[in-house]
């Protein structure tokens, strides 16, 4: 294939006889996932599951060698397919990237054209990867409960994990939308950087008590959760009628030691967000408004590092030590 070079750069996990290990490697097309698009990648982004994929802490891949990466942007070099030509910008976040199939830490890839969205007027490839997986988890948060019904009018919406990546978009969407926001962390010197963002109330998580009983007094209208485990059972009890929590983390936890009371007796939500398998369409809706009226309006404050494919172990040990503020973009060339 002539517009691309002979070999190029690749951020590559194996695991097999020699163990589990990942990192940097000189590979060649035919190595790449079979795909009806190339295209030279762009940008990546680094997300909780990037992290956990690199160093082997959670089972994310499904088989093995894979390139690392959930999100990518980038040109496209050719096409087999009528929907893209050479020269369009697009981007990919999930569709199996770096679970079962090459992902996104790639200088070239080969990706199926039902995952492939043609980049939104008004973003660059750049900042597509800014809001990235994480972004776009939060819109479709916030989708999902407006189908259900979550207005501004019925009261603030409570954002846990509020300083990593999904919980600071989630503040910078919902204020766009007009909703009061309430920041959950355990970082309270970031205080100022979540009411930069829009929070109007930040709560330390150490000093939360949310009671024992299945019902507790009613707090917020909503909820948009990325830790799940004890805090989302907390936020359960203390969610208002018709109120929704979008589900789409676990850093806490996956298990939920809860009752079913909130649902019966409040008509409380749980909304469970997978942002992997997204519909073709809500895609290309949820973009569209990630590209305009929800815009993040503070973009450049919550994409606050960069790195280098050659720098991603240092960036993947911050996140996994939680360390990690906001989010990281992954210059490909």
């Amino acid at each position: 294939m002539t517009n691309v070079p002979q070999k190029f750069k690749a951020f590559r996990i194996h695991n097999d006889a020699e163990g589990y290990r990942s990192g940097i490697e000189s590979i060649g097309i035919d190595d790449l996932s079979e795909g009806d698009v190339v295209i030279r990648g762009e940008w990546s982004s680094i997300n909780y599951k990037d992290a956990l994929a690199a160093t082997g802490k959670g089972k994310i891949l499904k088989k093995y060698p894979l390139i690392g990466g959930i999100d990518v942007a980038g040109e496209v070099v050719s096409s087999e397919c009528e929907q893209f030509s050479p020269g369009d910008k697009v981007l990919v976040t999930g569709c199996d990237l770096s679970e079962k199939r090459d992902g996104g830490y790639s200088q070239y890839l080969r990706l199926d054209s039902n995952s492939v969205i043609p980049l939104p007027s008004g973003l660059t490839t750049r900042e597509a990867m800014g809001i990235g997986t994480a972004g776009f988890t939060a819109a479709i948060s916030l989708y999902r409960m407006e189908a259900l019904g979550q207005t501004p009018q019925a009261g603030p919406i409570v954002v846990t994990g509020a300083s990593g990546g999904v919980g600071s978009f989630a503040i910078d969407i919902l204020t766009r939308a007009g909703y009061e926001v309430h920041a959950i962390t355990g970082k309270v010197d970031q205080f100022d950087y979540l009411e930069e963002l829009g929070a109007r109330q930040c709560i330390s998580r150490h000093d939360l008590h949310w009671g024992q009983k299945p019902l507790e007094s009613i707090r917020w209208a909503g909820c948009i959760d990325s830790v799940g485990g004890d805090m989302l059972s907390g936020i359960s009890r203390v969610i208002d009628l018709w109120g929704n929590i979008a589900v789409c983390g676990m850093a806490g936890g996956i298990g939920l030691n809860a009752t079913n009371l909130p649902l019966i007796l409040r008509g409380v939500s749980l909304i469970g967000i997978s942002s992997v398998n997204t519909p073709y369409n809500i895609r290309k809706i949820l973009w569209d408004r990630l590209a305009n009226e929800w815009r993040p309006r503070f973009l450049e404050t919550i994409v606050n590092n960069e790195v280098s494919l050659d720098n991603l172990g240092e960036a993947f040990g911050l996140l996994m030590k939680g360390n990690a503020l906001g989010r990281t973009v992954v210059k490909l060339s």
